[in-house]
């Protein structure tokens, strides 16, 4: 996922919010599909993958729909902490970022 954080306001949130709701239908997807493969393999090292992929994937999801509210809200792109504006950067790399990273360092010790 690639942003063009240089345009600005609507135009630059309007691409976020489509490159999100992309990267939710695809994570959707792969969720369907981890759902309906049979996990019954008698394999204990496949089910701890499989475990961990739909956790993987569910956090991705939970991640995107809170990023896709906060542009609803109108409260995407500042810290959920501190609110000061994340900087166009950490969202171009990470555009659920809900901190700074002087929050996300706090938040996570």
């Amino acid at each position: 996922m690639s942003l063009q954080i240089e345009r600005p306001g609507q135009d630059r949130l309007s691409t976020v919010r489509s490159l999100l709701s992309e990267e939710f239908a695809v994570q959707t997807a792969r969720l369907k599909d981890l759902t309906e493969i049979n996990a019954d393999t008698g394999d204990p090292a496949q089910a701890h993958d499989r475990a961990a992929m739909l956790a993987a994937t569910r956090q991705s999801l939970d991640q995107i729909t809170s990023a896709l509210r906060r542009i609803a809200e109108g409260t995407y792109g500042s810290c959920d902490r501190c609110s000061t504006p994340i900087p166009a950067e950490r969202l171009e790399v990470l555009p659920h970022a809900r901190f700074c990273v002087p929050c996300q360092q706090k938040q996570h010790g």
